[in-house]
C-alpha cells in the first residue's frame, strides 16, 4: 500500500494535467478575441473571450525587428495603435510603448500589443488555440519552439501557409497544423490538405460553391478538423454546426456563444 501511494503522489500533477486537458470538439472561436467591445488582439480581448466561455480563440503573430513574437494582425500598427509604420520596422521595446486600445474605447487606454509568451501564459488549457502566423520560416520556428516551452502543443493549432510550415516541422513534426496555403480552386486546397496530413483545415465562406456538405464529409472522413470562417449569423452558425464544421470564426463572440448554449448543440470533450 506504501509503495502504491508513493507512485500516486509521484503521479498525481501528470494525472491533474491530464484531467484539466479536456477540449471541446465543437464550438465558437473568438476571431482575434472578443471584439465585439475590446481591442482585437489585446490581453483584455482574450480575456473576455474566456469569460464568455469560447471553445477557441484565434490571433495573429509576427515578428518584430528584433525577432519578437508578438501579437498583432497588421502588417503596420496605423490602424490599431496610435503609432504608425511597419511591425517589422519596429523593435520590441518600441512596439510596447504604443497604445493598442484607445482606437476601441477609452477604457483601453494604454492597453500594450501582447507577446505570444503572454497570450500562451493567460488562457486556460480547455480552450483551442488558433495560432495565426503572418511570416515565413524564422516566424514558424520561432512560434513551435515558443508553444512547447509554455506546454502548450496540446491545445495549439499553428494556422499557416507553407514557408512557415516548413519552420515549424523543422522544430517538431507532431504539432498541430491547420493548413492555409491556399490555392486556385478549393477542391485543390482539400486535396492538398489531405495528401498532407494536416489536422486542421480553414474554409472560407467568400468561397463557397455549393459543395459544402460533401466537403464536410470528405474531410470528416480522412480526419481533418474544420475551422470555418466565418459567421456572424445565429441561422448560420446552427446550420454549419449541424453539417460537421467543428469550429466557426465570428467577430460577434457572445451573440453565437449565448446561440449556441441556448440551441442545446453539443459540445462535449475529446
Amino acid at each position: 500500500m506504501k509503495y502504491l501511494l508513493s507512485i500516486l503522489v509521484i503521479l498525481s500533477p501528470f494525472i491533474l494535467i491530464a484531467q484539466e486537458m479536456k477540449l471541446p470538439k465543437k464550438g465558437v472561436c473568438a476571431h482575434r478575441g472578443a471584439t465585439e467591445n475590446h481591442p482585437e488582439n489585446t490581453l483584455p480581448a482574450f480575456e473576455e473571450a474566456i469569460r464568455l466561455g469560447a471553445q477557441m480563440i484565434e490571433f495573429d503573430v509576427q515578428l518584430s525587428k528584433d525577432g519578437a513574437l508578438v501579437v498583432i494582425h497588421d502588417d503596420t500598427v496605423n490602424r490599431t495603435t496610435d503609432g504608425n509604420g511597419q511591425v517589422s520596422h519596429k523593435n520590441l521595446n518600441e512596439l510596447r510603448q504604443l497604445d493598442a486600445g484607445s482606437w476601441k474605447s477609452i477604457q483601453f487606454k494604454n492597453t500594450r500589443i501582447p507577446t505570444l509568451e503572454e497570450v500562451l501564459g493567460l488562457i486556460h488549457n480547455n480552450v483551442w488555440l488558433n495560432v495565426h502566423l503572418k511570416g515565413g520560416e524564422e516566424l514558424g520556428r520561432k512560434v513551435a519552439l515558443q508553444i512547447l516551452e509554455s506546454n502548450k502543443e496540446q491545445q495549439s493549432v499553428i494556422a499557416c501557409g507553407k514557408e512557415a510550415f516548413a519552420g515549424v516541422q523543422s522544430v517538431n513534426k507532431n504539432l498541430m497544423v491547420c493548413n492555409m496555403d491556399r490555392t486556385t480552386t478549393r477542391d485543390q486546397y482539400i486535396l492538398e490538405t489531405i495528401d498532407g496530413n494536416f489536422k486542421f483545415i480553414q474554409l472560407k465562406k467568400s468561397r463557397e460553391h455549393g459543395n459544402l456538405a460533401k466537403e464536410l464529409a470528405l474531410l470528416k472522413k480522412k480526419n481533418v478538423r474544420v475551422n470555418y470562417f466565418g459567421t456572424d449569423s445565429i441561422q448560420e452558425m446552427k446550420k454549419l454546426i449541424d453539417s460537421g464544421v467543428d469550429f466557426i470564426l465570428t467577430d460577434r463572440l457572445s451573440l453565437l456563444l449565448s446561440a449556441f448554449k441556448k440551441l442545446e448543440i453539443e459540445s462535449d470533450y475529446r
